[in-house]
Formats: C-alpha cells, structure tokens, sequence
C-alpha cells in the first residue's frame, strides 16, 4: 500500500536532543584542568593594590601563565589580534618562557608593558583588581560552558548519525562487516563488486555515504540528517537526494537510503515530496522505531 506523504511528515520530531547535547561538561573539566596551574597562579593577584607590578612580577616566576589568559576572555586562539588608536599588534600566548614570547610588536613596546597594556584594555585587570570574581576556576568554568554551547550545531549534527546507527547495531548489523561508516563510493564498488560510476559522474566525484548496510545479495548506501528549522539547505538537500535516487535505480543490487526527520521540513514540504515520491527507502524515526531496517536486511 502506498505510504501517506502528509501522514508521515505528521510524524516528525521537534528535537532529538538528548542530555548531553546542551553541555558536554566532560570536556569542560578536561580543559579546565589543562589550565589550573595557571589558573591557580593567576589567583594571587585578586585584589592586589599594585596589579601591573604584581602581574609582571608573576610573570617572570612563572610564564605559562600566559597560556591562560586566551581563556579569560573566552578564546580557544593562542594569537590574538587588537587595533586600536596606537595600531594594530598581534599576541602570541602559546608560549612558556622569555625566550618563545614570540610577540609582533610593531613598535618599541617593552614586552612586560605590552602585556600590561592588554590585561587592562581588556579589562582583566579590573577583573582581578575588584575581585569582580573569587576565583579564577570558577570563572573559568563558567566561560568553558558557554563556550562549549557553541559546539551544540556539530554536536546536533552528529545526533542523527548516532540514532541511526543504534537501531542499524538494533537490527543486528555488524561494524565493519555488514555496516561501515563513513564510507566512500570507491570503497563501496570495492567490497561489493557493484559499478555505481552512475552516481559518481564516471569516477569524477568522491561522494561519501554516512553508512553502508550489505545483506547476502544487496548493498544500501545511506545518508541521514535532522533538521530542526528550515532553511534553503533543505530545498538542495531533498533535490540532490532525488537525483540520487533517480541515477541509482537500474544498479542491481543497490538501493540509496535517506534517513531524515525534523519539523523544519515542513517550511520545505513540496520538496520533501517530490523526493519522498520517487525514493522507496525513504524514512524518518517512527520508520525506525517501527522495524523498517528489519525488512532491509531481509530483503
């Protein structure tokens, strides 16, 4: 029985988010503890009365400090460019000592006073000065965090891929024997013996597939994506894999298979059908949640 379009778009997610999407807090501390040394070192001079003295002074006891000091202002980049009236220099803080402080001065700076002169205008030594915080671990942490939401788009977009391939291990799949991830259409003709030159434009076009499920007489190659809001990325995502299904059907022992779900398809629906209509292998979670990879690999 043909499948029902707007019922099963009926069926799309919200989200797929799971608890470690909004903070993988793993990694925070793991950075942290990278930097509590210096951290701990930079400590001392929370409310000092003679900051630029007592920085200087810290510094020449202990260098690496400058490791730390991209992470107070929230920056993952060892060299750090600032313009203002006097022009434009760029800080190296990827060094240890004296002797790698690699800085492009542009002028006659000393180095301790440049640094000075960055730790102030960045308002870090107000910071310090004002006990505007008790400790730097803490305050870095907090900075760690909303660093690491900025990591939720690739993380969203491995969410997918991980869902899937848990009902693919589900189904009773093997990792490297009966699914690959990851998989280049080279690698594909490879272990399959298949000619798929159709869909590589003769051999001009590396395409990867996110995996590759192969059953005794059959191979799928499978892409999957979650779109939580819409956008012109779903218009050519759609189109593309339309193509593909198209230039896939007279291979033999092939099928292509999209796994995609997210509300934002609905602001992309007219596209979403033309290649619903010509794709068989086309599902969403509910499919998954349903059984569908079963009939794949009993196919």
């Amino acid at each position: 029985m043909p499948r029902d379009f707007n019922l099963w778009l009926s069926t799309f997610r919200e989200s797929i988010a799971d608890y470690k999407y909004y903070i993988d807090f793993s990694t925070v501390y793991k950075n942290i503890e990278e930097y509590r040394k210096e951290l701990e070192y930079l400590n001392t001079l929370i409310g000092s009365d003679n900051i630029e003295e007592d920085f200087c002074n810290l510094y020449s006891a202990h260098p690496s400090i400058l490791r730390a000091i991209p992470l107070l202002i929230a920056k993952r980049e060892k060299q750090i460019y600032c313009l203002d009236e006097k022009g434009g220099i760029t800080y190296d803080f990827e060094c240890e000592n004296d002797e790698d402080a690699a800085f492009k001065f542009g002028n006659s700076y000393a180095l301790k006073d440049r640094l000075c002169y960055f730790m102030r205008e960045t308002g870090l030594f107000e910071l310090l000065e004002k006990k505007l915080t008790n400790n730097l671990i803490d305050y870095a942490i907090g900075v760690e965090v909303g660093l690491n939401s900025n990591g939720r788009k690739n993380r969203g977009g491995h969410l997918m891929e991980d869902l899937v391939e848990s009902f693919i291990i589900k189904a009773g799949f093997i990792k490297n024997k009966t699914y690959f991830k990851e998989m280049y259409l080279s690698d594909l003709e490879k272990i399959s013996g298949l000619d798929l030159s159709a869909l590589s434009n003769e051999g001009s076009t590396a395409k990867r597939f996110d995996f590759v499920l192969l059953t005794n007489n059959h191979a799928y190659a499978c892409e999957c994506n979650f779109y939580a809001s819409g956008g012109s990325k779903l218009n050519e995502t759609a189109r593309s894999y339309k193509t593909l299904a198209l230039e896939s059907r007279g291979i033999n022992g092939f099928d292509f298979v999209w796994f995609t779900d997210g509300i934002g398809w609905n602001s992309a629906r007219n596209n979403l059908k033309e290649t619903f209509d010509v794709l068989e292998h086309l599902y969403n979670l509910k499919d998954l949640e349903d059984g569908c990879l079963l009939s794949l690999k009993n196919k």
